[in-house]
């Protein structure tokens, strides 16, 4: 251990076989390990998710489940584990167990984003930010690096169209660990070659994402001893506007409260947030603006936890961005000079009454939750920031009571029901 810079740098030898084998009943699928010959050599992961972890990758290769009348994928829905030498452009340092997941976890999201060009920036399998335009790719990815520049960092990027140079030059600009796209235009593969260790990733799937909307997956979770818990894969039921519940719920005294109605806006906005949430570790909460995200709240134990953990992300995430567009100095590179530069201590009060200001940049988001609001303290604590839209599964006791608070506010604020929970375990 005299270098530990060693352990990212060294290859774990895995010995797992080359076929594994899954009965459920009377039906059987067939897994094939998957390896590339890079440089003239077979490879395998490149480890798990810690380099001290040996990983294989196994691709479904035979057989079909049909379990209670669902469809469920088969081998010809392959996507990351599908991934061939000549669609791994460039394996910089070939991929692990968390490049391959956190490009995953991208189409997992992006199946539900197919109207228009998205883009997500991927890390620790959450996305730190997500955006789609109908500008295309490059205005997508954009949005995306600002809504978390910071997060951003050794991030990996999926998106669902052509990826395209204005898109490479950003992605050239900044450090990212991967780049997945559908195909890339004539000339950006050598804009990005120029980060050597960037793993380019050209995953024709991710342009018809749609088809996997319409099936399930065997969603297998390991336990710590061993045991194994299966499940249907988690489905999105929001696939257009319309899909909304509105939301109302009635009191125990039979007092029935109706939530405004969102605009047309603030539904995009929601839809587009519920998607992203479908990729987000529970318990969670996602601010979006515009087709953006403009703070996401990941794994708190509390409801009103989490929001508050969003806001707080926002508030330090929207100061660095103005540290860094009008100075050229990230946040923590401000705050370090303005302890003895009285100029810089100055420009950072600025910063920092700015943020307080522009309540974080959240004013006129929208807010949508993974799980219902057990009580108002949620709500509450995000209207005073200005969102505008709600949305959540319902099925509380106290919905009324929430939706309560959201009339009480002024201006009223509106809410639906998405109908199901978007847990992420």
């Amino acid at each position: 251990m005299s270098d530990l810079k060693s352990m990212y740098k060294t290859i774990v030898k895995e010995t797992y076989p080359d076929t594994l084998t899954i009965t459920l009943g009377d039906q059987t699928l067939v897994y094939h390990k998957r390896q590339w010959d890079i440089g003239g050599e077979m490879k395998g992961l490149r480890y798990g998710e810690n380099p001290d972890q040996p990983a294989a990758l196994y691709q479904l290769a035979e057989g079909k489940l049909t379990l209670g009348g669902i469809s469920w994928r088969g081998p010809e829905h392959s996507l990351v584990s599908a991934l061939t030498e000549k669609q791994m452009i460039q394996a910089g340092k070939h991929p692990g167990k968390t490049n391959l997941t956190d490009v995953d976890n991208g189409a997992n999201i992006l199946q539900y984003l197919t109207d228009k060009a998205a883009a997500l920036i991927i890390k620790h399998n959450n996305p730190c930010g997500a955006a789609w335009s109908d500008d295309g790719v490059g205005k997508a990815l954009e949005k995306a690096f600002w809504c978390d520049r910071i997060a951003a960092f050794g991030g990996a990027v999926v998106v669902n169209r052509p990826f395209t140079k204005e898109a490479a030059e950003l992605v050239a600009a900044n450090y990212f660990e991967v780049v997945a796209a559908p195909a890339f235009e004539e000339g950006t593969v050598e804009i990005l070659k120029g980060r050597k260790n960037l793993r380019i990733m050209e995953l024709p799937g991710l342009a018809c994402l749609e088809e996997l909307t319409r099936s399930a997956f065997l969603d297998i979770k390991c336990l710590a001893d061993g045991g194994l818990v299966v499940q249907k894969s988690f489905q999105n039921r929001i696939l257009a506007n319309t899909d909304f519940i509105p939301a109302q719920a009635t009191d125990k005294n039979g007092t029935t409260y109706i939530a405004r109605s969102p605009s047309k806006q603030e539904l995009d906005d929601l839809r587009f947030a519920w998607a992203v949430e479908a990729g987000v570790t529970s318990n969670s909460v996602i601010f979006a603006r515009n087709g953006a995200t403009t703070a996401i709240g990941t794994g708190e134990q509390d409801r009103v936890g989490c929001v508050e953990l969003a806001i707080y992300k926002a508030y330090h995430k929207h100061e660095d961005v103005l540290s860094f567009t009008k100075h050229g100095l990230t946040l923590y590179e401000l705050k370090e000079k303005a302890k003895t530069d009285a100029d810089m201590a100055a420009r950072l009060q600025d910063i920092e009454a700015q943020a307080r200001e522009e309540h974080g940049g959240l004013t006129g988001s929208v807010l949508i939750s993974d799980g219902f609001f057990p009580f108002r303290d949620g709500v509450d604590v995000a209207m005073a920031e200005g969102i505008t839209a709600i949305g959540q599964p319902g099925g509380s006791l106290r919905d009324w009571e929430v939706i309560k608070a959201v009339n009480e506010h002024s201006p009223q604020v509106a809410m639906v029901f998405t109908g199901q929970r978007s847990f992420k375990h």
